[in-house]
């Protein structure tokens, strides 16, 4: 017998259509991607905004809604907004009123802790352009800057903007009916990975390091050649500026030598990669710079105080717990 669990969308003016999308599809698909031999839940979607009818997003596109009325029924709320959508006072005193889990999207985790139904002392992100706005505002709640962020019981959800949203719902639905769905809900989508939750929301390189255009470029050229990485000299030479004043650069910015950003850049890159894909230790190690396997397991060692083997491991446990028999490359 399917179960149906209803969930909404509240859409404030101005919020992303991208994002948006995000939820609608992952939701609409995970009922359909559920095996055949289970009891399914399949999930009802409800557009809502507070009077319904057009919502415009950012750009001008709309969407037709629902009146947000009562939400006694929904098993989850989803509030999504753009950096400075209005929000009014009967919105904020029905999400204060609601019983149910609650996700802030894109700046939708504003709105939330605006009705005070973020929980003091909890995890919560939001688009990267409003985190330090809100430390300030909302000092109880633990803003991290991350892509995702759920709480131990999933009653409260949020992440960043954009597609963002997609990587919430993948995790919260692998919470929901396991990380196989999650997996295949990403192929299915088109996603190369899924992205975990400590990984930081990722800011247009022009906007990371404002007043510094070398230190930039030099950001840039690193995230462009992790598999084959450049020499600080080359590096510095690329830029236009001596080894010397790249270094200030760094230690000024970011507290950290060039080489040892750089080689963080590439475990970092390396952890996502044994965690969310199927590629082996070794091919992993490869294209992120290392030039061999033990080269590439003392590095993860030193830096995260386990080794890649230990990584996948934990991971491939995940999976057996799902599907027993199966095995992941090693």
């Amino acid at each position: 017998m399917n179960e149906i669990r209803r969930c909404g969308i509240l859409l404030l003016p101005g919020y992303s259509m991208l994002a948006a999308a995000g939820v609608l599809e992952a939701l609409q698909l995970a009922g359909e991607m559920q095996d055949e031999a289970r009891d399914r839940v399949n999930y009802a979607v409800l557009l809502l905004s507070e009077a319904g009818g057009a919502v415009a997003a950012e750009g001008g596109a709309a969407l037709l809604t629902q009146a947000l009325g009562e939400l006694d029924g929904l098993h989850a709320l989803f509030v999504i907004s753009g950096e400075s959508s209005p929000v009014s006072a009967n919105v904020l005193d029905a999400l204060r009123r609601a019983n149910l889990t609650l996700g802030g999207i894109d700046g939708g985790s504003a709105v939330l802790a605006e009705a005070g139904v973020l929980i003091p002392g909890e995890r919560a992100t939001v688009h990267w352009k409003l985190t330090d706005a809100l430390i300030d505002e909302f000092p109880d709640v633990v803003w991290t800057g991350n892509v995702w962020e759920i709480n131990a019981n999933a009653t409260r959800l949020s992440c960043g903007g954009g597609t963002s949203s997609v990587d919430l719902m993948l995790a919260w639905l692998s919470r929901l009916h396991g990380e196989r769905l999650a997996q295949e809900l990403a192929l299915r989508l088109g996603l190369e990975r899924l992205r975990g939750r400590d990984e930081r929301q990722r800011a247009p390189i022009s906007e990371r390091r404002g007043g510094s255009p070398k230190l930039t470029e030099a950001l840039s050229l690193m995230e462009a050649n992790l598999a084959e990485p450049l020499p600080t000299e080359e590096v510095a030479r690329l830029v236009g500026v001596s080894r010397r004043q790249l270094e200030r650069l760094f230690k000024q910015h970011l507290d950290a030598l060039p080489s040892r950003y750089y080689l963080a850049l590439r475990l970092n890159r390396a952890q996502r990669l044994l965690q969310q894909s199927s590629q082996s230790i070794l091919q992993i190690g490869l294209s992120c710079g290392f030039s061999s396997g033990p080269h590439f397991s003392n590095a993860y060692k030193a830096h995260f105080n386990h080794t890649p083997r230990d990584e996948r491991t934990q991971r491939a446990a995940a999976w057996r717990q799902e599907k027993p028999g199966e095995t992941l490359p090693t």
